[in-house]
């Protein structure tokens, strides 16, 4: 059991550090167009979301369950999407869940990682 929440904290903690990439790379940004038209920032940016999806695969069904407030099954899809369908991304939805959904998501990964 042991080696199983630490590997839960691992991926946990990875979520966290892609989360706080994402908000250095678009603390800049006043806007999606703006932030979009940064080809650098942008394509670093969708990395890392990518990244919180594969994290969140390895996460183990009974944890997501019990921490259900999370949304972990719609940051999954979202992961799919941004991989799947890089150049169909809409900026402005890309914009509406960095500045709407990153810092909350952040705070509760945060509270779990101190539960564990």
């Amino acid at each position: 059991m042991k080696l199983n929440m630490s590997k839960t904290k691992l991926s946990l903690l990875s979520i966290l550090e892609a989360i706080e990439k994402i908000e250095r790379y678009t603390s800049t940004y006043k806007s999606a167009d703006e932030f979009y038209h940064d080809e650098r920032d942008f394509d670093a940016t969708m990395m890392q979301f990518v990244i919180i999806g594969e994290m969140i695969s390895k996460l183990d069904d009974n944890f997501k369950n019990e921490y259900s407030l999370v949304p972990w099954q719609k940051i999954k899809d979202f992961r799919n999407i941004v991989a799947h369908n890089y150049f169909g991304i809409d900026a402005d939805e890309i914009w509406e869940i960095i500045v709407l959904k990153m810092n909350p998501l952040k705070q509760e990964i945060q509270a779990i990682i101190e539960k564990l």
